[in-house]
Parts: C-alpha cells; structure tokens; sequence
C-alpha cells in the first residue's frame, strides 16, 4: 500500500445532508479531516438542506447534481446505495469505497458492483451481515469502528455520588415510545430527565455544549460514543430495545458493535432501565471516559479510512481489465432490485390507503356517535338545569313555610302567655268562682232575663 498523496478528490455520497444526525455528521467529520490533510472532498446529496450551509461555511462543497462538478473524482466514498449507484454511474472510470453505517434502514443495504472494490462497516454486528448475508468475499470488508471529535467533546468536571439529571439523547424519541419509559424508570431514583432530538421538538446543532450538564445519558450509536468521550454515565437504549449501562468490562463489546443493535438484547421497560440505572458508578464512569478519549478520536480514524482509500487506489492502479458486461448487469440486478423495492412500497401504499379509508370511515362513524352523545349531554344538562331549578323553588317554599309556621308558633306562645296573664288576674279568678257557684250562677241568669225583657225589643223582634 502507497502512501496516500495530497490533492486525492473524493465523492462522498449521502442521502441527505439536511439533519444533524447519523451519517450526515459523519460526512462533515471525515470531510472536514480530509481538507485538513490537503485532500478535496466533495459531497454529494440529492436531498441538501440547513445542514449543508454549515458545509460550505467551514468550506466542504456541496452539490445536490453530479453534472455540477467540473472534475471526475479519484475515488467514490459512497453511503447509502443510491446515491452510490448514482455516482458510479455518472463517472464510469472512478472506483468506489462503499462505507454501511446500519442493519435496518433500507438506505443502507450494501449495493453489489465490479468497482466497488472495498466495503467499511462500523461494527462488528454489520461486517456479518456484509459477509454472511450480503455474500460480500470477507478480504473485500473491513470494520473501521466510529469516532469522536475530542476537540468538541470536552470532558466534563467529575460525576456526583448519586445522578440527579438525565438526558434522553436520540433523534427518535418521543413520549409513546422510548422517552417515557426512560422517565418512569427515572422518576423511581428522584432523576429529572431532558431530551434533545428531532421528534422531541428539541434538536440541537452543539450537543457538546449541553451533554456536560447530565449524569446519564440515554442513547445508541454515535450519540452514546459522544456522552462516553464527555464523561457522563450511558446507558444504551433505543427503540429496537434495551443495553446495559456501559462499564469497563463492557466497553470493548459495546464499541464493537457501535452501541447499537445487537446489544439492545433486551425487552424495554421501566424495570430494566431501572436495574441500569442502579449500576450507576461514577468512578467507573471516568474510567470508561477516559478509554473512548485514548481509542476512539477522529484522527485515527481517518487514518484507517485513508489506509482504505489507498489500497483501493493501489487496486485500481494495476489497471486490471475492466468488464463492462459485468458492470452493465450489476446496474440491472441493482434496478430489478429497486424496482420489487417499488413494487412492495406501492402494495404497502395501496394496503395503507385501503386502511386510511376505513380507518376514516371508523373514524366518521365515531364522530357521528360523538355528535348524537353531545346532544344528549346537552339535554340531559338541561333537564338537570330545570330539575336545580324546581329543587331550589321548592326549598324556597319550604323557607317560607317554615318562616310562616315559627311566625304562627310566636303568635300562639304570645296568646298563651296573654291567656295566662289573664288567667292569674283578681277579677278573673273572682269571676271564675262566682260563675261556678250554682245559686249565684241561677241568680245571675234570672237577671239576664229579666233585663232582655225591660230591654225595647228591635224591628225584627217585633216582628
């Protein structure tokens, strides 16, 4: 293998250079070593956005059409295939350098082509898949695992004795899915708990400058390697399932395998995530810290993508007869590919059309259901209106029933009091003898007659 010369024009390709995220930084990051070293990188993306301002500010070109470039590139640094396929096409004499950054995501399945004369994995977990899988020869693969810029990273002061704040740092957390069971599992050790990324509404452009104010972080991939290089605690977790808190023991595994999908063996649940949590060391967290700053900085790995490059270049240079045949039927295999891709996308699309139209028609049934509900919610407020109403008449009457009969009540103790005094008065009693003696009482009714006699009778008595 020579050494690599000043001045190597590389295409590198990606899907998108729109987001802060993946693949994207992981462009600008080897872009931006490239420029330093005197090489002349190129990006190409068909999807470019505010990402690829910060590109051309730090002065990486950036071109969403090949036929913008105005020389044929040394060498293809491709991700995600077609992009690649793309390129390959578009310059016919150039080899290529394909580089696999997931296991899931479409973009990312390994395209098979004559000049594409290496592949680079970044974990263990995808150099099997390239080999067992792909039927990719194992002398064509090579694992180059990521990195960190130890320059923006900075270690942060050391962890307490118990974590008090924790950060969900994945680009596709939300509540429904892994952010809220991350909180559960906080909120049993007393930890408040952030996230920064795209589905939270919170994304960030400098994570450098937030991941040294948490005690743990939660993540995979790139955002954990990040965490581990600021000194923090990680535990590893993402939407495929849960990982254990990293440790010394563990780290030369997790790394591996990129803090990623082989290692999130387990199912996610508060439970776990909580025995994680308990796991918490921050002696050992420094430890670990201080091993991903000695293994894990971007200088040494560009030196192994650049040791990729060369000896691709040193293969390329033995000007091997080209077989354009060969070449040709690739492109076909590749597009018969593409096209059972575009055939399954339009029967999912079909199916999901199918589903959006009952899922519409439930959901004018419910809306329906929804509306007669509301109706007689509103009558059953009215009658229960009118039925306060009559309740708070007839405790009204009953007040003033109650008021009339304490008013009578007063009225009767008043008489009673008065027939009392009467009663208890000289006059009274002395007349309430005479009357019951009987010959005064004969007496006083012989007098009566006797004066209605004497008495002038009236007209009607005459009459």
């Amino acid at each position: 293998m020579t050494e690599m010369k000043p001045g190597l024009c590389v295409l590198i390709t990606n899907a998108f250079i729109k987001y802060w995220s993946g693949s994207e930084l992981y462009v600008r990051d080897v872009a931006m070593e490239l420029i330093k070293r005197s090489h002349k990188p190129v990006v190409y993306s068909p999807r470019i956005g505010k990402l690829a301002d910060e590109f051309r500010i730090k002065s990486i070109p950036v071109v969403s059409d090949l036929n913008s470039l105005g020389v044929r590139p040394d060498l293809i640094h491709g991700q995600h295939h077609l992009e690649t396929m793309t390129a390959l096409a578009h310059f016919p004499d150039t080899p290529a350098v394909y580089f696999c950054h997931g296991w899931l995501p479409w973009e990312e399945t390994p395209p098979l082509h004559p000049r594409i004369l290496r592949y680079v994995t970044v974990s263990d977990a995808l150099h099997d898949r390239l080999i067992y899988e792909i039927g990719i020869p194992a002398e064509k693969v090579t694992t180059i695992l990521n990195s960190v810029n130890l320059e923006r990273f900075r270690p942060r002061p050391p962890l307490p004795t118990h974590p008090k704040r924790a950060l969900v740092f994945h680009s596709r957390a939300t509540e429904a899915n892994l952010l809220g069971i991350i909180q559960e599992a906080c909120a049993r050790s007393n930890i408040d708990v952030d996230a920064i990324g795209y589905n939270t509404d919170n994304a960030t452009e400098s994570p450098e400058t937030l991941l040294g104010n948490y005690d743990i972080i939660f993540g995979v991939g790139r955002s954990a390697l990040e965490g581990l290089a600021t000194g923090t605690a990680v535990v590893c977790c993402g939407l495929e399932g849960a990982g254990p808190m990293v440790t010394t023991q563990n780290l030369p595994w997790l790394r591996s395998n990129n803090f990623g999908i082989r290692i999130l063996d387990r199912p996610l649940t508060p439970e776990i995530l909580s025995a994680e949590i308990n796991r918490y060391d921050p002696l050992d967290a420094r430890k670990v810290s201080e091993g991903v700053r000695a293994a894990a900085g971007l200088d040494s790995m560009v030196d192994q993508v650049l040791g990729v490059y060369s000896s691709t270049l040193d293969d390329w240079g033995k000007n091997l007869p080209r077989d354009s045949r060969a070449e040709s039927m690739a492109f076909s295999a590749y597009l018969q590919g593409i096209s059972g891709k575009f055939d399954l996308a339009m029967s999912e699309r079909a199916l999901a059309n199918i589903q959006v139209g009952s899922l519409q028609r439930e959901l004018s049934n419910l809306q329906t259901e929804l509306s007669s509900l509301k109706a007689e919610l509103g009558n059953t407020r009215n009658e229960l209106a009118n039925n306060r109403n009559e309740l708070n008449n007839a405790r009204s009457e009953l007040g003033n029933a109650r008021s009339e009969l304490g008013n009578a009540r007063n009225e009767l103790g008043n008489a009673r009091s008065e027939l009392t005094d009467i009663q208890g008065r000289l006059t009274w009693r002395l007349y309430y003898r005479l009357t019951h003696i009987s010959f005064i009482r004969n007496i006083y009714g012989m007098l009566a007659s006797s004066i209605r006699r004497r008495r002038p009778q009236t007209k009607d008595e005459r009459k």
